[in-house]
């Protein structure tokens, strides 16, 4: 018997698209450009499925295509699909543009909310240490034990943390996994962390504050 129990939530129903639709919508990677208009042809193509409504596929479908990996996905020379993945007509200028605007917007409003998450644990961190410092008793100061000169060490690589804006799909990083970061090569990028092969092949998922440059 045919499952007909409705979809609850817009990751079901793009679950659901990708698995009626392979050839238009896709799990992961870059998205395929969709078609102008595919809603109507959703809403057709559907309109004798039980399991969603129109207002839940809308709002499934705008969240599909305000994704990361789907603005990563407009680029110049692309076509839009229809759904069962014939080409259309090529991306224009215009749409290129507004889904850079968009893409950036995105990763900056998600920063900036992580940066502010950050910042506030480390005040929290300073004052928490500050009143440990002034409620342990003061021991007497040790005279400095006598310097030996050593030979200098050699000063270790230095790297920066990668900014949002700046990672792209293939793009080479390295991963904070142990004391020294490894290479590894961007494959999916999406609003909580990023998907990376190692140069072994193994593949992993990270957050973002792993990655540096």
């Amino acid at each position: 018997m045919e499952n007909t129990e409705k979809l609850k939530n817009s990751k079901e129903i793009v679950a659901y698209l990708v698995e009626k639709f392979p050839a238009c919508f896709i799990a992961e990677g870059e998205a395929k450009p969709l078609k102008i208009g595919i809603f109507q042809d959703l809403a057709a193509r559907l309109a004798d499925d039980e399991r969603v409504s129109k207002t839940m596929l809308r709002s499934a479908l705008r969240q599909y295509t305000s994704s990361w990996r789907y603005l990563h996905g407009l680029k110049a020379g692309q076509a839009r699909v229809d759904l069962d993945g014939n080409p259309g007509e090529l991306l224009t200028e215009e749409h290129i543009e507004h889904a850079k605007q968009a893409l950036k917007e995105s990763k900056d409003k998600v920063f900036a909310s992580r940066r502010a998450k950050d910042d506030k644990k480390e005040q929290k961190g300073e004052a928490n240490a500050d009143a440990k410092r002034e409620d342990k008793p003061k021991k007497p100061r040790r005279p400095a034990p006598r310097k030996t000169e050593t030979a200098p060490a050699a000063a270790p690589k230095q790297y920066r943390q990668a900014e949002a804006g700046e990672l792209k799909v293939e793009q080479t990083v390295n991963v904070v996994l142990g004391k020294s970061p490894v290479p590894a090569t961007i494959k999916e990028i999406t609003k909580d962390d990023v998907q990376v092969q190692l140069q072994t092949g193994m593949m992993l998922r990270v957050k973002f504050e792993h990655l540096v440059l």
